[in-house]
């Protein structure tokens, strides 16, 4: 029997892969994800480099399983960060946030499995002729930064599927089993979630974001900050103060003064659930409990298995 594309590539038990999100998942996180059976990611974005080696090496010892870095190309230390993750022989890096051919050849020369993170058909097949060895295509449900057309997970799926030939993962919008089967079903290889993750006792955020995140409704996150990068928040008074921005027709100065820095960190990691910037995706509505990165896996995979057998049942049979 043939097996899954992703599980293969990366070596591990279960086509679930963890976000790598900035001030969300650290050592712990990735350590609980991959002893679980899936692939968990390192969130280097936010990190000093002597953090990220700090970071490898606790995961290191936390886990005997792969596991893997996500790198923002935007970092400015990148040349720093790729030293590390080829010093301590990390064996996966998930690239994001610009040109994949940048350091795709290089990471590959000493033995690394490349996978890049795209929003569109047009830049998956720039990801494939860039030489990575696999793409996530991320859906406008997602939460954090995020692709400006719009397209979801429904849709871009599918049309990623049938322009590329390596192996796809899908994101965006995905915290279940049911909907990991549903990206299945459109031609994905495997699953990677963030937000699902973000509620576990593993995970760096705040316990104050993630109580947020717990609480959180449908529609209680909307994409905003286009004209900058654009990026999906919970709808809480930065929010509100960026809204008054927009009705005062704003400039892209006005909405970078607003911003700030460190706007990020104030919210998820400091747990400033009123000034920050609360980053979290549509999935959150259905996030209901905070509970262990292993018993998040294992209910995905179980939820997972019962709709797949759910598919032989007459509701489908017409």
């Amino acid at each position: 029997m043939e097996s899954n594309r992703i599980c293969t590539l990366f070596n591990i038990h279960y086509p679930i892969i963890q976000a790598g999100m900035i001030w969300c998942s650290g050592w712990e996180l990735a350590s609980a994800v991959s002893n679980a059976g899936g692939l968990g990611i390192i969130g280097s974005g936010s990190m000093y480099p002597e953090i990220l080696d700090q970071q490898i090496q606790k995961c290191k010892a936390a886990t005997n399983k792969p596991f893997a870095v996500n790198l923002p190309m935007l970092y400015p230390d990148i040349d720093k960060h790729i030293e590390t993750i080829i010093k301590h022989k990390v064996p996966i890096v998930f690239t994001s946030a610009g040109n994949p051919k940048t350091w795709t050849a290089h990471l590959k020369a000493h033995g690394i499995t490349v996978v890049h993170v795209v929003s569109s058909v047009k830049f998956a097949k720039k990801a494939e002729e860039a030489g990575v060895d696999a793409v996530v295509a991320e859906g406008f449900e997602a939460g954090g930064h995020n692709g400006r057309d719009e397209t979801t997970t429904l849709c871009l799926i599918p049309m990623v599927a049938k322009a590329i030939k390596i192996p796809l993962i899908a994101a965006g919008g995905i915290g279940t089993g049911r909907g990991m089967l549903a990206a299945m079903n459109l031609g994905a290889d495997a699953v990677q979630i963030g937000s699902r993750f973000v509620a576990t006792p593993e995970s760096s955020a705040h316990e104050n974001f993630k109580k947020v995140v717990v609480d959180a409704q449908e529609g209680d996150t909307l994409l905003t900050l286009k004209e900058l990068t654009p990026v999906r928040l919970v709808k809480n008074e930065f929010f509100k103060q960026l809204e008054n921005a927009y009705e005062q027709n704003a400039s892209v100065d006005d909405l970078n003064k607003l911003l700030g820095r460190g706007r990020a960190k104030k919210g998820m990691f400091e747990g400033d659930i009123v000034e920050g910037e609360l980053e979290i995706g549509q999935i959150s509505g259905l996030i209901n409990e905070i509970i262990p990165a292993k018993q998040v896996v294992e209910e995905i995979v179980t939820e997972f298995t019962n709709a797949l057998k759910e598919q032989n049942s007459p509701k489908f049979q017409f």
